[in-house]
């Protein structure tokens, strides 16, 4: 009779011989395990969210398109601060410096170097905000809280003012103008000029949003999270608290300093007062009024600074108010949506909508009244 070829269950199988057997069977990362990957992730929403922009501007005019742009580079402007305020919980009121050394560097580079890849302009505006963010962030390594805010307050006061002391470098108030790169010749006709700055600004705003989604959801991020909600208890945990915060800093320089070098591109100049003390306390402002903790609230935060400053200036020219009244009224007509919204939602739009969600997602129990 011939022997039985039935083997056991891989239960009642030898030890030794299911040892061996993993090298065979054990599953390999696939495509789905490869698409989990939070660069994989974000890079294909940063895609749809770039194809989803260029679909926009080519159904609309010059003015929208200016307006889209304006929200690309102020959402990585805010993103920026909300890595550092709602990621790591250290308070800046100076953000609208690091933008402000971005856009000098982009406004220096085209003046001197005019043959210069915008790609490179960019990439080295970037690289001097980092370098600021490092300088600020170690001197300010020990502080939190008011003294912190102090600190930054200070940066963002001082900062604007040395176009002002070296007027043959920087130009002085009137600031640096250059001349703007427009399409490129291949898609002279098919695109526009404003059409074109506002892909550019998105595609670079993007790629800012996608490294500042990794980061924070990887092991920095992690450490962040830990300092801003007990720095005493991470620290003990084995959190590098100087260096992270210093980490934290130099990030949010960058996407500021690449804003600005953006600003600096859509605009075709580089002025001191454009980067005041208003600026950045309107993007703190927004921030609060977009909800911290997310990049969502960043993108709500970028909407309501261009369309509801854009909406006080129409009301201003609407109602003929005096030219002090009309360059005023802008901001408080903004002031008040930012106590309107916080009062009514104390974490902000996104905090809002979340919460929405989350109670028409909920089932109602049997025998629930509501």
């Amino acid at each position: 009779m011939a022997p039985s070829t039935h083997r056991a269950p891989a239960s009642d199988a030898d030890p030794a011989a299911a040892d061996s057997a993993p090298a065979a069977t054990a599953p390999r990362p696939g495509r789905r395990a490869a698409l989990r990957h939070p660069l994989v992730r974000h890079g294909l929403w940063a895609v749809a969210a770039l194809a989803a922009v260029a679909a926009l501007t080519a159904a609309t005019g010059p003015v929208t398109d200016l307006r889209v742009a304006n929200v690309g580079l102020h959402l990585l402007a805010v993103a920026g601060l909300q890595f550092l305020v709602g990621t790591s919980g250290q308070v800046s009121l100076g953000h609208g410096a690091f933008m402000f050394v971005g856009s000098y560097a982009m406004a220096l580079l085209v003046v001197n170097v005019p043959a210069m890849p915008l790609a490179a302009g960019m990439a080295a505006a970037c690289a001097a905000g980092c370098l600021a963010g490092l300088v600020v962030g170690a001197a300010t390594a020990r502080l939190h809280g008011p003294y912190l805010a102090g600190a930054t307050l200070m940066l963002a006061v001082g900062l604007p003012a040395i176009a002002l002391r070296f007027p043959d470098l920087l130009g002085g108030a009137n600031g640096l103008a250059f001349a703007t790169i427009g399409a490129p010749p291949f898609l002279a006709g098919a695109v526009d000029d404003t059409q074109w700055r506002a892909i550019v600004v998105w595609t670079v705003a993007l790629i800012g949003l996608v490294v500042l989604a990794t980061a924070s959801a990887g092991r920095l991020g992690r450490h962040l999270r830990a300092l801003r909600d007990d720095a005493a208890a991470a620290s003990l945990s084995g959190v590098p608290v100087g260096r992270a915060r210093v980490t934290a800093f130099v990030i949010s320089a960058g996407a500021g300093s690449l804003a600005g070098a953006c600003q600096a591109y859509v605009l075709g100049t580089a002025t001191p007062s454009t980067y005041g003390l208003s600026l950045s306390l309107v993007l703190l402002a927004a921030l609060v009024l977009g909800g911290l903790g997310s990049l969502w609230g960043a993108f709500w935060a970028a909407l309501a600074i261009v369309y509801v400053e854009a909406a006080g200036t129409e009301l201003a020219h609407a109602l003929d108010l005096s030219t002090d009244v009309r360059n005023n009224l802008p901001v408080v007509f903004f002031g008040a949506v930012l106590i309107t919204v916080v009062l009514a939602w104390p974490r902000g739009v996104h905090g809002a909508l979340s919460a929405l969600g989350r109670h028409r997602s909920t089932p109602l129990k049997t025998g629930d009244s509501r």
